[in-house]
């Protein structure tokens, strides 16, 4: 997005984008955050175990879930948890900062994806462990939505660290001293 297509959004516009990049940036965050900490404590005081994505992948009915429960088989299911904590992690850092933002999006878009396309709701109703009944649509299509949103209006560049780089670039390229040579400067 141009500085000039940025200006025609208003500013609660523009600040309503950058919320929802930095709530979908701490929905991630935490998500691979407590993955991460588990084992924790029930509200009984009792250990739980390491969070594992095997159950996950296990009751997985969707296309790409043979696929995902081949690897489970294999053995591949440390490297599979450890991917997708620190893909949850880093994925959140750059959305709340607005890092790298599109980067972030799309890997938020890949995580999504895989998610929804291995267990696409299609029973339409309550299922046990869930808070609602879903039917095609649920949180994760939402959230993907959501990202989608974020990426084609490149919130980075609106409010984060994007935009002070992008500011930083501009400002070497436009200067006189970049363009003369140490030669010349002399």
């Amino acid at each position: 997005m141009t500085s000039a297509s940025r200006s025609h959004l208003s500013g609660l516009r523009q600040f309503l984008l950058v919320g929802l990049r930095i709530l979908i940036g701490w929905h991630f965050f935490y998500e691979g955050y407590y993955k991460l900490m588990v084992p924790a404590w029930s509200s009984e005081g009792v250990p739980l175990g390491r969070w594992t994505s095997a159950g996950y992948i296990r009751a997985a009915t969707g296309p790409v879930a043979r696929v995902f429960q081949r690897m489970i088989d294999a053995g591949w299911t440390p490297w599979i948890d450890y991917s997708v904590k620190i893909g949850l992690l880093l994925i959140g850092v750059s959305l709340m900062l607005g890092l790298f933002t599109r980067t972030g999006c799309w890997a938020a878009l890949f995580l999504l994806a895989m998610f929804y396309l291995s267990a696409i709701p299609l029973a339409g109703v309550p299922q046990s462990g869930a808070e609602g009944a879903y039917l095609i649509v649920n949180k994760t299509l939402i959230e993907a939505a959501a990202v989608c949103v974020v990426l084609a209006f490149d919130t980075g560049r609106i409010a984060g660290l994007d935009q002070l780089f992008e500011a930083r670039r501009l400002r070497r390229k436009t200067s006189p001293l970049a363009d003369q040579s140490p030669a010349a400067a002399a």
